[in-house]
């Protein structure tokens, strides 16, 4: 008998424990689909708690991988694409057009971040980070009045061979020869895209450079190569890593000036907590957290303006802040078709011309 009252008293005992250790999130959940490593630990926990709604993240390589997910029926509540992918999630109807009653954070944008082409009165979207692109590069053994007065050219000076990164993004790469040669980075004129082509391929031919993706971010801050393309917010963490780096965004042939925002899918099945969460990550306590931790810029006004003051995360960091809407920058828009022709492209660039 006082086997079994031990053992019913054991139970009793986990019952309890279990209770005091779980949540169960009472007021639900909320299904985020972002690109990977975008969001603060801390930044999700403090909603948690704050909240009592379980924040589940998903996270996607590409923004094409992101869309393919979507078109298997996957639902998810808010998906955090770049540019050219929400104007064609807005043009195929796969979001919610936005109850702008159930926002509170409109008024703490940054003015640059709103009313982007793809969406020119935030209808469907709410910016989420922002930022340019431009060239990092070794102050210590890249001449910073060759990157400042060639531009993206630099990267084919001869001066420099042997010591650049050719960042494995199809649509970037086209975006830098496209800029170099005056043209639209949105052209799909093929006489264009085949200089462009050719641009690029003088570099594989004549630079010896590096085909890398995101290891280009720890290549460049360790050392392994001097100088190649970067988002502005990758730029801040090299920066931030290596002192003798720099960041420069050619001012007189322009570059890719973007938005990643929030949007809520038509499939979304918990559109409260996804307003609740919108509003949340975009005020000022968790718009610097996540700032800080992500490194790109923050889209809450005062948050871009206390992140870079004497002292703060990004003081002094050159590229932190990115260029507001230069004449010459432009956003990416959807051509799949010149996305293909661009593919074939690229694939000859780095198996016929380059590795």
């Amino acid at each position: 008998m006082r086997k079994i009252i031990n053992v019913l008293l054991s139970l009793l005992i986990l019952v309890c424990l279990s209770g005091c250790f779980s949540n169960n999130y009472e007021n639900g959940e909320v299904q985020i689909f972002l690109p990977g490593e975008y969001i603060s630990d801390e930044v999700i926990e403090q909603f948690e708690f704050e909240y009592d709604v379980k924040c589940n993240i998903t996270v996607f390589e590409s923004n094409e991988s992101m869309y393919t997910k979507l078109l298997t029926g996957a639902s998810y509540d808010i998906v955090i694409p770049s540019d050219y992918m929400i104007e064609r999630l807005i043009k195929e109807k796969r979001v919610q057009k936005l109850d702008k009653s159930k926002l509170t954070c409109l008024e703490n944008l940054y003015d640059g971040v709103k009313n982007m082409e793809f969406d020119p009165n935030n209808d469907y979207s709410i910016p989420y980070f922002w930022g340019n692109t431009g060239i990092v590069y070794d102050s210590t053994l890249i001449d910073s009045n060759d990157v400042e007065t060639q531009g993206w050219d630099v990267l084919k000076n001869p001066k420099y061979k042997g010591m650049i990164y050719m960042y494995d993004s199809i649509r970037d790469m086209f975006m830098i020869a496209e800029k170099s040669l005056g043209y639209s980075m949105n052209t799909s004129e093929p006489k264009e895209l085949e200089k462009a082509f050719n641009w690029l391929c003088e570099i594989a031919d004549t630079m010896d450079p590096a085909f890398a993706a995101d290891e280009c971010i720890d290549g460049l801050a360790y050392g392994e190569k001097a100088m190649g393309f970067m988002y502005s917010g990758d730029a801040a963490y090299i920066l931030s890593e290596n002192e003798d780096m720099r960041f420069y965004s050619p001012e007189s042939q322009g570059a890719n000036y973007f938005v990643d925002s929030m949007l809520i899918l038509n499939n979304a099945k918990n559109i409260d907590n996804a307003y609740k969460f919108i509003n949340y990550i975009t005020d000022y306590d968790a718009a610097y957290e996540n700032s800080s931790y992500v490194g790109y810029a923050s889209v809450n006004k005062e948050v871009l303006n206390d992140i870079t003051l004497p002292d703060s995360d990004f003081d002094g960091n050159e590229a932190y802040i990115p260029r507001d809407r230069n004449s010459k920058d432009e956003v990416f828009h959807n051509d799949e078709e010149t996305l293909s022709i661009i593919s074939e492209y690229w694939t000859k660039v780095k198996y016929v011309n380059g590795d």
